[in-house]
């Protein structure tokens, strides 16, 4: 296959794993409410939804979906554990653009929650998405086997946490006021613990879910680490480069709340170099894992997330 038909192949199992996505999250953001739940308020209700359907690539999940297949899994248990990711990855949106954190009005091309409904539920609808996240995990329809969703909730928990998530986006909210700019070594943590983190997980999650073996394991985490370093360089790239009709969201607004970005340390051509090395980076592990042509969509999403207009 060659690389136009390997980007096109690409593009049509993102998006048929987008659709299912879409579909399933639909589902468990019904408003019926589940065993031992009361009933799910209409309002916040519609928060979360608009927070989490009709929008974005859902490059996580199709990450759990591709991963898990490498080792014979797929079905039902990958989509659920990619839309919990998913939910993660949602209220972390929702609550980074609050007025208390990065202050956006603008988000995948409409108004950010708390503009389109008010700040307080904005906060609870990321509340809500974080813990029904643990809920879709720790169900039995996940796995049957109750060490790998114990698994997959614990890694979830470490990826989306305070040594993770929340705590890079501490380091980053930090940084914006901090005495001097922060070095490359910082933002290298910084980055991996805000961006990195979850989609190192993705890709964690698939190997939990398939059984994979210790060496292979390690290997797709590190495609993981090197993907996620990847795909937040080019995010810092298309903030300077990009406008807002592309991006959906506020173009620019890195340097203007001066935030530390390798794009601002080391300049874009430097930051570019940077970003490629670790496309190769990432492809190099998925090589390790010995698996051959199996990798070859992973592969080919690590391509991806260097091209991306969005």
């Amino acid at each position: 296959m060659n690389v136009e038909n390997r980007a096109e192949d690409f593009v049509h199992r993102l998006d048929a794993a987008a659709k299912a996505v879409e579909d399933k999250l639909d589902a468990l953001l019904a408003p019926g409410p589940l065993a031992g739940e009361i009933e799910r308020p209409a309002r916040l209700l519609g928060a979360i939804r608009y927070s989490t359907l009709g929008g974005g690539k859902r490059l996580r999940p199709f990450l759990v979906l591709e991963s898990a297949r490498l080792f014979g899994f797929e079905g039902d248990g990958p989509l659920r554990a990619g839309c919990a990711l998913e939910m993660i990855h949602c209220y972390s949106l929702v609550h980074d653009d609050l007025p208390a954190m990065d202050d956006d009005d603008l988000r995948r091309g409409r108004p950010t929650t708390h503009k389109a409904f008010d700040e307080a539920t904005a906060i609870l609808a990321g509340d809500a998405l974080l813990t029904h996240a643990f809920d879709v995990l720790a169900d039995s329809a996940t796995h049957p086997d109750a060490t790998i969703r114990c698994n997959l909730v614990l890694a979830l928990a470490r990826a989306a946490g305070l040594g993770g998530m929340v705590g890079g986006q501490a380091l980053d909210l930090g940084a914006e006021t901090a005495r001097g700019a922060l070095s490359q070594q910082e933002i290298l943590t910084l980055q991996a613990m805000k961006t990195g983190a979850l989609l190192r997980f993705a890709v964690d999650a698939g190997a939990i879910l398939g059984r994979a073996d210790e060496a292979r394991g390690q290997a797709l985490s590190r495609y993981g680490a090197a993907l996620g370093a990847a795909f937040q360089i080019a995010d810092d790239i298309l903030d300077a480069e990009g406008d807002a009709a592309a991006l959906g969201k506020r173009a620019g607004k890195d340097a203007e709340r001066g935030k530390a970005t390798l794009v601002g340390l080391l300049g874009l051509e430097t930051a570019k170099a940077r970003r490629n090395a670790l496309v190769d980076e990432a492809i190099a592990a998925l090589n390790a894992t010995g698996l051959g042509s199996a990798t070859a969509t992973l592969a080919e999403a690590a391509q991806f997330v260097a091209r991306r207009n969005n």
